[in-house]
């Protein structure tokens, strides 16, 4: 017997978890308007790090919960892919400048009880011991035990090729056109959109949140987990990658320009690295890049299912975190 035909709108992080988890039951069609790099997508520049304790801060508790959950999910979908994917879960060092202690405690009372996760406060011995090059340089801050990151970039190869040696259908550089289970007048029996903020002229309330990153090549820094500084003005994390890469970004800025970055923006984010780890200051800027990150007013995702329509959006910066949960919350509604 044929599989049940499934179209999925849009390949960016949400897209591929969702193909990803559905390969093997169904047969998949996926649309997708950018190309098959998807280089537009928020997945693409993000860090990828999954942070449950350290987004509790900004967000509910229960997401901060999910994102525990979702976290364990990550090892099993990475294992479907026929190449690997940095993963680890080593924790995440939080570490603020002496004239910066106020916000490192703001940060610390701010932080909400998960079930047996919590964070150790970090002194100069600690920090040495866990990043021995930030040795001398901090002596104040905060280790999250619990947290974890993935290489994103990889994580977008190895979807494609896994996802190509499954015979899915791929429909590049084209819009779609969604009607009682047909998209572009081809019947389907589910579709699920994940177009994030390609579906903004459909989903109400949906709006966009800028992120600006760089991906530094810095061969004489070498950092074990994602370091998160804090500072009045301009916060910013240090996720390594493979080969030295790092990934350095912002929070989040609270617009929906979607122009390239800014000069500012720009000499914050490098000069805040900087004060991290001299090091950075030999490396090389692979790409600096800002995009929008789809979120809703209450920053909660959000499932709708109507016939055999799923929709999925508004993941807003707990991208990485909580996709395979909120994934395969979505699916549970008649395909898993």
């Amino acid at each position: 017997m044929s599989k049940p035909r499934v179209a999925v709108l849009g390949f960016g992080l949400l897209g591929r978890v969702a193909a990803l988890m559905l390969m093997e039951r169904y047969q998949l069609s996926i649309f997708e308007k950018d190309d098959a790099q998807a280089n537009n997508s928020a997945g693409v520049l993000a860090a990828a790090m999954l942070a449950p304790l350290a987004e509790s801060v900004i967000c509910e508790a229960d997401l901060a919960e999910d994102g525990l959950t979702a976290m364990a999910l990550w090892p099993e979908l990475l294992a479907k892919l026929s190449s690997p994917v940095f993963f680890q879960q080593a924790g995440t060092l939080v570490v603020a400048h002496q004239q910066d202690k106020g916000d490192l405690q703001s940060f610390s009372q701010r932080l909400k009880p998960l079930a047996g996760h919590q964070a150790h406060i970090a002194n100069s011995q600690d920090i040495a011991q866990l990043e021995p090059e930030l040795a001398g340089r901090f002596h104040q801050g905060i280790f999250l035990p619990c947290e974890g990151q993935l290489d994103n970039l990889a994580f977008f190869r190895a979807s494609f090729e896994t996802l190509q040696q499954q015979d899915v259908e791929f429909h590049f550089g084209q819009s779609v056109y969604c009607e009682q289970g047909q998209v572009n007048g081809e019947a389907f029996d589910w579709v699920i959109d994940c177009r994030g903020l390609g579906a903004k002229d459909e989903v109400t309330g949906l709006r966009g949140v800028r992120g600006e990153v760089a991906r530094v090549y810095a061969p004489e820094v070498t950092l074990t987990r994602p370091v998160r500084l804090m500072h009045p003005r301009y916060p910013i994390y240090i996720a390594p990658k493979p080969n030295h890469e790092f990934v350095i970004g912002a929070t989040e800025i609270e617009s929906q320009d979607n122009g390239p970055i800014t000069v500012r923006s720009t000499l914050e984010l490098l000069s805040a690295a900087y004060t991290v780890h001299s090091g950075f200051s030999e490396g090389r800027v692979m790409s600096i890049n800002s995009g929008l990150r789809p979120a809703f007013v209450d920053n909660r995702p959000n499932i709708e299912v109507k016939d055999n329509l799923i929709q999925i959006n508004g993941l807003y910066r707990h991208g990485y975190l909580l996709a395979p949960f909120v994934v395969q919350q979505a699916l549970s509604k008649g395909l898993l």
